[in-house]
């Protein structure tokens, strides 16, 4: 294998998708069978990882009402699988109602259950590398709070 095969990179992007209920925000989690992640996917050869992230909150949740409030900063996984790197925007909604599509490529529905969850819920249902997304995000939404 050559050194750059090894050394390639898959980046995906998405958002953790905040709402506000009462006078709580709740995250937008999306399970795929054991795991819990924020609504991702893969950046396509020549797409912006913006519009990516927009792309597949949309294709993954139906929700189209999107505001990346903070503008454009994102918080990045550590490498993890087989050289994957997700990016994450925050962005927020008005919308509660989630409607779990179905993949073309697969025939089934890429997500078999979502919740939207206050952060310390969250917390416990992420795996560390996501945990750290979850804390950016919150720190996040809570200077735009001010």
């Amino acid at each position: 294998m050559s050194s750059r095969a090894k050394n390639a990179r898959t980046l995906s992007a998405g958002a953790a998708v905040v709402r506000r209920e009462g006078g709580a925000h709740l995250f937008l989690l999306l399970r795929a069978f054991r795991n819990w992640d924020f609504p991702k996917g893969e950046v396509e050869e020549g797409e912006d990882p913006g519009a990516t992230a927009r792309r597949e909150v949309l294709e993954e949740t139906g929700i189209v009402d999107l505001s990346f409030a903070a503008g454009t900063p994102f918080c990045e996984t550590p490498v993890y699988g087989r050289g994957k790197i997700a990016r994450y925007y925050l962005a927020v909604t008005e919308t509660g109602q989630v409607r779990l599509s179905v993949n073309p490529e697969l025939g089934t529905p890429e997500h078999h259950e979502y919740r939207w969850v206050r952060y310390s819920e969250a917390r416990t249902m992420l795996v560390p590398r996501l945990q750290a997304v979850l804390d950016w995000a919150e720190e996040l939404v809570d200077t735009l709070a001010r």
